[in-house]
């Protein structure tokens, strides 16, 4: 029994990857740009998360939306001022150029909330649920839940949608989307702000569980890249299954192994799947 808790743990946190993943797969699906930035866009949507309900009282609805809005915009802000100068720039004008952004949001986070690790305070996700026998904390339910749907809402939107459509042609061909009558810079700058926003949403949920300082950016976007090779660059679908098989894998390692050695089976069972399938899960040879 206490192994089942520990699977369906895993596959609740898996989510909530998957869900920060996929934004980082539809930058490089419509833009072919890696944003190193991108874990400290879920950092910041666990300290939107915070200010809500310390400032506000805001319950979990709240602050989660509350963290899309104000990610959201601040992904169309970064693609105006910084990244639509360099997108068609060196490709290492591109990566120096996130890194750089990722430096700014994490030391502007340190300066403004220091290094202390804080957590969220008490909200009404707070205790446990039985489902089949087995106790579980509500807010990891509730953020696994909610992070499945919102990914596979994600998925629909950009494969069943009149969006979804024009956002796909940019990605295609950006001068035959223009002849066309689509603008590029505003399907782009939406690719930015729902790739902030999923973000930032992934985050409100990690902060109902976990402490943080401003310097865990680092390790969700290690990770977010880790599921994103692992389920495909570009599909939005593989970084869901990439990201409950990661969350998966953590949780049993944890559990026979111990959490020190979870990272290290995690990262060596990604590099062993890689050598044998470059293009990860869903991705294209």
């Amino acid at each position: 029994m206490v192994l089942i808790q520990v699977i369906v743990g895993g596959l609740l946190l898996g989510a909530v990857y998957a869900l920060f993943s996929s934004g980082l797969t539809l930058i490089w699906g419509m833009m072919n740009f890696i944003n190193f930035a991108h874990g400290e866009f879920v950092m910041l949507g666990m300290y939107v998360a915070l200010l809500v309900v310390v400032w506000l009282g805001g319950g979990p609805a709240a602050f989660g939306l509350a963290a899309a809005i104000a990610l959201f915009a601040l992904g169309v802000a970064v693609y105006a001022l910084l990244i639509r100068h360099v997108v068609r720039g060196p490709m290492l004008a591109q990566i120096l150029s996130s890194f750089g952004l990722a430096l700014l949001l994490r030391y502007t986070a340190f300066w403004i909330f220091s290094a202390n690790f804080v957590s969220l305070p008490q909200t009404s996700l707070a205790g446990t649920v039985a489902v089949g026998g087995i106790y579980l904390p509500v807010a990891q339910v509730v953020a696994g839940l909610v992070a499945v749907t919102l990914t596979i809402a994600l998925h629909l939107l950009l494969t069943r949608s009149t969006l979804g459509s024009r956002l796909l042609a940019v990605a295609e061909d950006r001068t035959a989307a223009m002849l066309m009558g689509i603008r590029p810079d505003r399907m782009q700058a939406l690719t930015w702000g729902l790739s902030a926003g999923a973000a930032g949403i992934a985050g409100a949920l990690l902060a109902t569980a976990y402490p943080w300082s401003p310097s865990v950016g680092e390790t969700f976007g290690l990770l977010a890249f880790v599921t994103v090779a692992l389920g495909g660059f570009g599909s939005v679908l593989g970084s869901l299954y990439a990201g409950l098989i990661i969350g998966l894998i953590e949780a049993i390692s944890a559990y026979w192994l111990g959490a020190i050695y979870k990272d290290i089976v995690v990262y060596g069972l990604f590099v062993a799947l890689l050598w044998l399938r470059p293009q990860g899960l869903m991705g294209k040879a």
